[in-house]
């Protein structure tokens, strides 16, 4: 059975775009209230006109931050954690500061989150993390990310127990068209995109609407719990 998000209070983490935005506008459609945090608080404000959301600010790498979240915002029922700082790269090309702003980020940030939120989400309520199919299909150029993403799956299991009760899944997203991959230029992202739909089982790029979905299924499903959730169209597979 699930329950209903309607008049539940949602906290995400993240920014005004991408799966972060996804993930916002879905859980309003299923009738929460939404706090939407980041580094930026006016820019995040301005990325959303509905008096449903309501914009805080919020550092991950800083712990005094998230603290000062928790006091503000007081009980909630759900809090979803999207932040990242990918450490693209090969290892030789790694810098030792670019390894820990993504641990610090996605990895350490997420912990102290469960630390100061710990007692603060309602019964039934839930935290939900991003890993990533690298964890499982590490590829070239993307080591930090795949060691990155592994810890966030480790660290689900170990706070679903210790945080029982309250719930805790992981999203694992393959490759989605957030605007992620812009950088690489059109034609360069095209074929990347062209390659990976014609291999992976879906034959599709993923969109941040899928990411979305699936954070609310982990969000209303009150049977899981330390599960990572692969929403990769079976990228790993193959």
């Amino acid at each position: 059975m699930t329950a209903e998000l309607r008049d539940k209070k949602v906290l995400v983490i993240g920014r005004g775009s991408g799966i972060a935005r996804a993930v916002t506008l879905a859980a309003r459609a299923a009738g929460a209230q939404l706090v939407v945090a980041g580094r930026d608080r006016e820019k995040l404000a301005g990325a959303y006109d509905d008096p449903g959301v309501a914009a805080e600010s919020v550092d991950l790498t800083d712990e005094t931050s998230i603290a000062a979240l928790a006091e503000r915002l007081g009980a909630v029922d759900h809090v979803v954690s999207t932040a990242s700082a990918r450490a693209r790269g090969l290892v030789g090309d790694l810098a030792q500061e670019t390894l820990k702003l993504s641990f610090e980020t996605k990895v350490i940030g997420p912990i102290l989150l469960a630390k100061h939120f710990k007692g603060r989400i309602a019964e039934g309520g839930s935290l939900t993390l991003f890993s990533g199919s690298s964890a499982i299909k590490p590829v070239p150029g993307m080591l930090a990310v795949a060691a990155t993403n592994g810890a966030v799956d480790v660290i689900t299991k170990a706070l679903a127990v210790e945080l029982a009760p309250t719930r805790v899944n992981a999203v694992s997203p393959g490759t989605i068209d957030t605007g992620a991959y812009d950088a690489l230029g059109e034609e360069r992202k095209a074929a990347l995109f062209t390659a990976r739909s014609a291999h992976n089982p879906a034959r599709r790029i993923g969109t941040a609407e899928d990411i979305a979905d699936a954070v609310v299924f982990a969000m209303t499903t009150t049977f899981m719990t330390g599960v990572s959730l692969a929403v990769d169209g079976g990228e790993p597979l193959v």
